[in-house]
């Protein structure tokens, strides 16, 4: 059984969904430190053909309080949720997906009354299940908070034992994970670490002239079919 382990990003890029479909098990590790200026929060999309940061107001922001823990900021969500869906309208509208797109980011970005109370783990988590449900991912989905009560595990020991809980005998990470993680102290206790590098995806991106890599998934849905996005899932490679 093959298992992979993030923190829950707003939208991320192609790869992460690489990632997801790679699996049979999400772990949404939402107990962990909120990283400030990270992709917990924000993510970028292509305005007048440059890379430009959306970034959702959290209630202060520390690395001190858990992803779990840290709160929308209810007081400036309405005016941000305009704001970004004006955006949206103004350099997405003609994109061939984009009368399919719109409502899905809707669906996530609820209005201020409904995403009362709501913390940034809820409305990231929603941004991934939604493009998972759109792209046709199956994949499990298990939340760190409310499953394995382990947070006093540090780094690999408390990967390793979600995966002895949840039967995995394959870890897949992000490529970059191969700074944080050697394959033997994971074979040790018989798991197969494995790391996922993205192979790269081109795709018209007007107003673009020259392709921007890495923007937000909403980029990639708004510029791409069903079928595309398919095959643009598969494009990448475990080392």
């Amino acid at each position: 059984m093959k298992l992979a382990i993030m923190q829950p990003y707003l939208f991320p890029y192609l790869g992460y969904f690489q990632l997801i479909a790679a699996v049979d098990t999400f772990v949404v590790y939402d107990d962990v430190a909120f990283i400030r200026r990270g992709w917990i929060n924000r993510n970028r999309l292509n305005i007048d053909g440059c890379a430009t940061y959306f970034t959702v107001p959290v209630d202060d922001a520390s690395q001190n309080r858990l992803i779990r823990e840290t709160q929308v900021q209810s007081g400036q969500y309405s005016h941000w949720r305009r704001k970004f869906f004006g955006t949206i309208d103004a350099w997405y509208r003609r994109a061939c997906s984009y009368a399919v797109i719109r409502p899905i980011l809707e669906a996530v970005f609820l209005d201020a009354e409904r995403s009362k109370d709501e913390t940034i783990a809820d409305l990231a988590r929603r941004s991934l299940t939604a493009v998972c449900g759109y792209c046709g991912i199956g994949t499990r989905f298990v939340d760190s908070s409310t499953t394995y009560d382990n947070a006093h595990l540090h780094k690999a020991a408390r990967l390793i034992d979600i995966c002895k809980r949840e039967g995995a005998d394959v870890y897949i990470n992000a490529e970059g994970g191969q700074e944080l993680y050697t394959k033997d102290e994971f074979s040790a206790q018989g798991i197969s670490l494995q790391f996922l590098r993205s192979i790269p995806v081109v795709y018209p991106q007007p107003p673009s002239k020259e392709f921007i890599p890495h923007l937000s998934m909403i980029d990639v849905m708004m510029h791409n079919s069903r079928e595309q996005l398919a095959q643009q899932l598969k494009s990448f490679e475990v080392v």
